[in-house]
C-alpha cells in the first residue's frame, strides 16, 4: 500500500519495514527536496515522521484505515546528503484513537527530527481498493 500511494512517485526509492507497533522508512536525499538555502525541506521531514507513526499505528489495525488527526514536528538538524531513516512506534494504543511518535535519523546516526501525533481508525475498510493486500 505504500509503496503505491501516488505521493510515493515523488520520493526516490523508499523502503518500509513493518512490525507490530513499529516502522521503519528510509530514503536517500537528493537535490529535489531542498529548500532554498540547499537542504531537505521540512515537509519531507514531515512525510517521513508521519509515515513511520501511521504504518506503525496501521499495524495493529487490521480492519479500517488509519486516518492522521494531528501531528507535532520538530526539526532538529539540516542534512543535505545520504540516506536518512525514520522509525515510528505506538505509544498508546486506544479504542479509536492511537497515538505514536518516530524520529529521522542522518546516515551518520545524528537526530535531525522527530515527531508525534494522533490517529483515528476510519469507517474505511482496508481491502484492495486501498492497495491493502
Amino acid at each position: 500500500m505504500y509503496l503505491r500511494a501516488p505521493i510515493n512517485r515523488l520520493i526516490y526509492e523508499p523502503t518500509i519495514t513493518i512490525a507490530e507497533g513499529e516502522a521503519t522508512i528510509a530514503i536517500d536525499v537528493h537535490e529535489k527536496y531542498f529548500h532554498a538555502a540547499n537542504a531537505m525541506h521540512g515537509s519531507v521531514y514531515f512525510k517521513m515522521l508521519d509515515d513511520a507513526c501511521f504504518f506503525a499505528v496501521a499495524s495493529l489495525v487490521d480492519d479500517v484505515f488509519v486516518l492522521t488527526t494531528s501531528f507535532t514536528t520538530y526539526f532538529t538538524r539540516p542534512v543535505t546528503s545520504g540516506r536518512i531513516t525514520s522509525r515510528g512506534k505506538v505509544v498508546h494504543g486506544g479504542k479509536n484513537v492511537l497515538l505514536a511518535e518516530a524520529e529521522v535519523f542522518s546516515a551518520d546516526g545524528k537526530s535531525i527530527g522527530r515527531g508525534n501525533g494522533a490517529f483515528m481508525k476510519s469507517t474505511i475498510p482496508l481491502g484492495p481498493p486501498l492497495g491493502y493486500e
